[in-house]
């Protein structure tokens, strides 16, 4: 059975839930490899191993593990030389979709990016996409030797399935041109002690109608256990930071539910926020086209909405 490596999604060899979903669906193409690119992978694998794993291969050097695309594809490429694996799944991000294309190209593959799905059959790698700001779902099917995915997070459910995870160190040597943009400095994201935006479950975003009080989105989120989310409008005004946008150009998620409270349903923001499983929409402007992808719609202030909602969820909960 040939092999499918699956890049690992870590903070210091915390492995991220997406990472997990991957190995399961590698499952079903062949047989699951991970590959850990940093420092502490020894944290990493038995979680690695909790869900599939048969082999962790190790890059650790300096001219790879910063967060950029050129060296991380030249490293997944020398991996890829030695595996010969029949698809390498990456968990969707910007990086990740730059160096998937990269790698793409050095390897001669096919190439999918934000699927939602992943299986083996005959004639190569088949897929599962929303495509055109996901009004289209599309199918397709990787007939080159190895298949290049990228996929969205919450595509699948992590089923457990142990393995040995046999650490293999690999040494990457990164050509010149690949190292001529380097990370000098980072700082570590601010935890706001909410779930991660693309991971999270649940998500509550605000848009235009809030005016820029995001309290009451902010205090349902809170109740929910949710993630919180900002349209363009709200992001461009200054109202929610970038690294919260959800749209387009922000980042895509498919949570099993989404909120959008004060949002007017511009493409921008569908596009990335239609794969949701269940859609709730409150919006003072009964003509606004979020109501035209909701499974529920309330017609109605955001600041009367959130706050009674918010009351009977703790309702509920006690």
């Amino acid at each position: 059975m040939a092999e499918v490596l699956v890049l690992v999604d870590h903070t210091d060899g915390q492995v991220k839930k997406n990472t997990a979903e991957l190995l399961t669906l590698a499952r079903q193409i062949g047989e699951p490899s991970a590959v850990f690119v940093g420092s502490n992978a020894e944290a990493a694998r038995p979680r690695l191993a909790q869900f599939g794993a048969e082999k962790v291969y190790v890059i650790d050097t300096p001219d790879v593990t910063g967060a950029l695309a050129a060296p991380l594809a030249e490293a997944l490429a020398a991996v890829a030389e030695q595996a010969k694996p029949a698809a390498i799944l990456l968990p969707t991000s910007g990086v990740n979709k730059e160096a998937a294309a990269r790698l793409a190209v050095k390897t001669g593959s096919g190439l999918i990016t934000d699927a939602t799905n992943v299986e083996g059959g005959e004639g190569g790698v088949k897929t599962t996409q929303s495509a055109f700001a996901s009004n289209f779902t599309v199918t397709s099917t990787v007939t080159t030797p190895t298949a290049i995915v990228t996929v969205k997070a919450n595509a699948t459910a992590p089923q457990a399935s142990q393995a040995g995870a046999t650490v293999v160190p690999v040494d990457v040597t990164v050509s010149d041109a690949a190292k001529a943009t380097q990370v000098t400095a980072s700082e570590p994201k601010q935890k706001s002690g909410r779930p991660e935006l693309t991971e999270a479950q649940i998500v509550v975003s605000g848009g235009r109608g809030t005016g820029g009080d995001f309290s009451p989105v902010e205090a349902f989120a809170d109740t929910l256990g949710a993630a919180v989310g900002a349209s363009r409008a709200a992001v461009d005004a200054g109202w929610y930071p970038h690294s919260n946008q959800v749209g387009q150009t922000g980042k895509q998620v498919s949570p099993q539910l989404y909120v959008a409270a004060g949002i007017s349903g511009a493409i921008q923001h569908r596009a990335g926020m239609q794969t949701s499983k269940t859609i709730v929409a409150i919006n003072k402007d009964e003509e606004a086209p979020i109501f035209e992808l909701v499974d529920f719609g309330v017609v109605g202030d955001l600041f009367t909405v959130l706050p009674q909602a918010n009351d009977a969820v703790k309702a509920a909960k006690n």
